[in-house]
């Protein structure tokens, strides 16, 4: 496949929205049906979308070459996993302030420099928010943490080695953490390819 393949407008692919029902509106479970036409005329009846404010996350070095790594209780799966630090953007704020704010309340660590990496869905299909990944480098701890109070995380510096074991072992399980992984890897010269 070529680029002029790949570059085409694609509105013939897109569906109409016919009709919106909210079945609920909660900071965390907002839920509406949907009643969509295709490109073909065909109607598709009853499909739910998740609404849920966008979420930025980071793959933080500090000044001395080291990624800090959270490790926390996901009540979902019922597991403690080691994550990223991240989380909503609030309302207002820009997604570099939001990233930010999260990792010095996280982690009590801020950094020199804050790069932007890209933008990720974890479900196109049903989910409306996005992810943002960015790099910190030059972190500094500069005070403890300031956690939510829902929130009991614990914080790990690592070296490349002990990240990429835990990535072997498969103990981050938060997929969106990984593909900033991958993203802050291909950044920083760490990936190779064959």
């Amino acid at each position: 496949m070529n680029n002029e393949q790949l570059n085409v407008n694609d509105d013939h692919l897109k569906w109409k929205t016919l009709s919106s029902e909210y079945l609920s509106h909660e900071t965390w479970f907002t839920v509406r049906k949907d009643t969509c036409e295709k490109s073909d005329g065909s109607i598709v009846n009853d499909y739910y979308v998740f609404e849920f404010p966008d979420w930025a996350t980071a793959f933080p070095l500090t000044a001395e070459g080291k990624i800090i790594i959270t490790k926390q209780y996901r009540h979902a799966l019922d597991a403690v996993g080691f994550e990223l630090p991240g989380g909503v953007v609030e309302k207002g704020e820009s997604f570099e302030t939001g990233i930010q704010r999260e990792l010095l309340e996280e982690t009590g660590y801020v950094f020199d420099e804050i790069k932007p990496l890209g933008v990720i869905s974890a479900n196109p299909s049903t989910n409306t928010n996005l992810m943002h990944m960015f790099l910190a480098t030059g972190g500094k701890k500069i005070s403890g943490q300031s956690l939510d109070p829902n929130e009991e995380i614990e914080i790990f510096e690592l070296s490349f080695d002990e990240l990429m074991q835990l990535v072997d072992e498969n103990k981050i399980m938060q997929s969106m953490h990984m593909t900033t992984i991958y993203y802050a890897l291909k950044a920083l010269g760490k990936l190779n390819y064959k």
